[in-house]
């Protein structure tokens, strides 16, 4: 497989438009998969996404717009997937053309809802992807602070980890520094925790709890994330690299964390559905507690963090008294 070859970005989102934006830094031309033709037109005319990044402008001749994900699929030849967690099967149940020959980057930091599948094995055991062939990007990034070209850093992960190293100078910039390692699986499952984390890290405050709280909140949910990775996925791996620690580190304290911020409404005092209402973008640590909750009944690591958010979210128990109990465990 010669890559990266051509490149296709797959979605229209904040993330999508900030890895195109960076992708367009080290690569000619790339082609960019929106579901909606009226948003193409729309960045088109304006040369710059209408909904999402805004102020970030794109060379329009350097970029080729499709509507159709199979016209998008069998144009390109690495494809980087930047859509919702809950939306992947949407838009994959519109695929007819054969992803086997593929290169697949998954940046979606979510898991396949029903399946309770991580990204990298839904492509393998659903559209035959060979697993050297997939890799995933982590790491402490919003696509808030790639639009203003602020210094950020990336793992790019594949089980070959050849091919991650030769795909990593598409990701490599002025503000953008990257490493490369073999943890798909827990870099995946790492994702999902951190934005679980942070969903329980805005819950605390928005019932104002301090500083001081949230410091060692975060030091008890980094040893739950280590935990449960071990159990799922034992590999040797240092949980203080920024591709974990950090990645948590960001969501739970950034104002750009939509976690945090959907959690900070539920810990004003708001309905979880009026929450949801409320966010103008998928908080996907919703989804993700519910399919972490499930895949931790068959590893039975103890997760009060996980659990108590659960709690809250799936069965309408009360975020004070679930909170003041979840702190007495804490040390």
């Amino acid at each position: 497989m010669n890559l990266p070859g051509k490149i296709a970005i797959m979605g229209g989102g904040s993330w999508a438009t900030a890895l195109a934006k960076i992708v367009l830094s080290t690569q000619d031309k790339i082609n960019w998969y929106m579901r909606r033709e009226d948003q193409i037109q729309d960045f088109k005319m304006s040369g710059h996404n209408p909904s999402y990044l805004s102020a970030v402008e794109f060379d329009i001749d350097r970029i080729c717009f499709y509507s159709d994900i199979n016209r998008a699929i069998e144009d390109s030849d690495t494809l980087i997937f930047a859509t919702p967690s809950p939306f992947l099967k949407h838009h994959l149940n519109k695929v007819k053309t054969s992803l086997h020959d593929k290169f697949i980057i998954s940046a979606i930091k979510g898991i396949v809802p029903d399946e309770n599948m991580p990204i990298a094995d839904y492509f393998a055991e659903y559209y035959n992807v060979p697993i050297d062939n997939i890799a995933v990007i982590g790491g402490p990034c919003h696509a808030e602070e790639i639009a203003l070209e602020r210094l950020s850093y990336i793992t790019l992960a594949c089980s070959d980890i050849e091919k991650a190293k030769q795909l990593s100078p598409i990701f490599r910039n002025h503000y953008l520094r990257n490493y490369c390692c073999k943890d798909v699986i827990g870099i995946e499952y790492a994702s999902v925790l951190k934005n679980v984390y942070a969903i329980v890290a805005g819950i605390c405050h928005g019932m104002k709890y301090g500083d001081n709280f949230l410091a060692v909140f975060i030091c008890n949910a980094i040893e739950e994330m280590r935990n449960f990775l071990y159990a799922v996925h034992g590999l040797d791996r240092d949980i203080t690299d920024s591709v974990y620690l950090g990645d948590l580190l960001v969501t739970a304290y950034s104002r750009f964390s939509r976690n945090r911020t959907f959690g900070t409404m539920i810990g004003k005092g708001y309905s979880v559905k009026t929450a949801q209402l409320e966010m103008e973008m998928i908080a996907e640590g919703y989804y993700g507690t519910k399919c972490i909750h499930e895949i931790n009944e068959k590893y039975k690591v103890d997760m009060p963090i996980l659990n108590t958010l659960y709690a809250i979210l799936y069965e309408r128990k009360s975020p004070v008294t679930e909170i003041r109990q979840l702190t007495k465990l804490f040390k």
